[in-house]
Formats: C-alpha cells, sequence, structure tokens
C-alpha cells in the first residue's frame, strides 16, 4: 500500500481481465483470464494457484466473490454465469438464456441470496444464487421440509445415480458442442505427454502440473 512499486509479480500465459478479493480470507483472490480458467491465488505464495477453476469454454470476464467468502460467480464470453465453491475445480452451478449474449460483468448481492449480470444486450438480469431455493416468507413446517431434503442430499450423494441427478445441468448446443471439442483437445494433449515421456530418456522431460502449465514467471 505505501510503496509504488510491487512487491511480486506473476506472469501467466494469457491475459487476466479482472480480479476479485476473497472478503473473509484477506490473502486469498480470484483471478479471470482469457484461457477459459479462473486461477485462486494465496497471496503468501504466487508461484502455483491453489486452484484452477475450469468450466468455461471461453474468456472469462468478470468475478465477484459471495459476501460469505465460500463461493464466487464468473461471467464468460460464452454467454453463461457459473457459480464455483472455492475449493472445487468446477461450477456446482450455470445460468444461461436463449437472448442473454456475452456476459461483461456480475456482482454477488451484500446478502448473498441474489447475482446480478450485465450482458451485450444491454439486459440486466437477476438470478438466485440457489436456484431451486423458495423466495418469500416459509412456514416452520416448509423449513423443517427443505433441512430434511437437504441433509438427505448430503447424506447420498456419493451414490452414483444421485451425483449424477444433482451434477446434471442442460446447456445450449453451442457450449455442449464446444466442451466435447476441449475434451478431445485436451485427451489428446494428455495423450501426447504420455508418449513423449514413455519414450525420452527417464528424467529428460520434465512432469508439469496443471496448476503450473499456465504460469510463465514470478518476478520478485
Amino acid at each position: 500500500m505505501r510503496q509504488a512499486t510491487p512487491l511480486k509479480k506473476v506472469i501467466l500465459d494469457m491475459r487476466t481481465n479482472t480480479i476479485c478479493w476473497n472478503p473473509m480470507e484477506a490473502f486469498i483472490f480470484t483471478a479471470a483470464n482469457e484461457d477459459y480458467n479462473l486461477y485462486t491465488f494465496d497471496m503468501r505464495a504466487l508461484d502455483t494457484p491453489v486452484m484452477v477453476h475450469m468450466d468455461h469454454v471461453s474468456a472469462v470476464l468478470d468475478v465477484d466473490y459471495c459476501p460469505t467468502g465460500k463461493e464466487f460467480v464468473s461471467a464468460s464470453f460464452d454467454k453463461s454465469i457459473r457459480i464455483f465453491p472455492v475449493d472445487k475445480s468446477r461450477s456446482r452451478e450455470v445460468y444461461h438464456t436463449k437472448r442473454m449474449q456475452h456476459v461483461i460483468c456480475v456482482k454477488w448481492t451484500s446478502d448473498s441470496k441474489y447475482i446480478m449480470c450485465g450482458s451485450d444486450e444491454m439486459n440486466i438480469r437477476l438470478w438466485k444464487a440457489n436456484a431451486s431455493e423458495k423466495l418469500g416468507v416459509l412456514t416452520s413446517r416448509e423449513k423443517a421440509a427443505k433441512d430434511y431434503n437437504q441433509k438427505l442430499k448430503e447424506k447420498f450423494q456419493h451414490h452414483p445415480h444421485i451425483k449424477r441427478i444433482a451434477r446434471h445441468r442442460h446447456l445450449p448446443k453451442s457450449i455442449y458442442s464446444q466442451i466435447q471439442e476441449q475434451r478431445v483437445m485436451k485427451e489428446a494433449r494428455r495423450r501426447k505427454e504420455v508418449n513423449r515421456l514413455k519414450h525420452s530418456k527417464p528424467g529428460s522431460v520434465p512432469i508439469v502440473s496443471e496448476k503450473k502449465k499456465h504460469i510463465v514467471a514470478v518476478v520478485k
């Protein structure tokens, strides 16, 4: 704060569009990058990101944290917004509509119940942070039923059928086809790396983790 020069500088493969600091953990921030990923860094150890969040199929333009600090929302050029848990690499929710174009900015409200986004077709949209949550006043029986259902979901979350239902999301055809294409490309890259490793002299080809792949340099 009191110096004109930076303490440390991290250079990534592609441009970072915006960053957002975690409101509950002062050292943690998340960067939205042009390479379709988001990177959560710890300010004290910038050489490796804490987590790489991958699900978007186009450049990520904006990011904002939930007031609880447990989740964040990202806006992307692929016409969708996604909600990520801080400690998970995959999103828990994706929002899109037929008319919504490239999403430029996104904000999480201070009561942590709603998400606002602004997109290219000059509209502001208001979304629920928890899509299935009932709005308005709940009776005591409704609250008890909601809590009971939530506990059931948590209890059986690792059952294959329950996990598939909880994880499934309908996606627009454009996003779905891009996900399939990127999966094929990623598998091809992985296969190439494995073959190169297999047919090289032991120790000549370094094994680089997914977290470190996109960091070019750390300047102190």
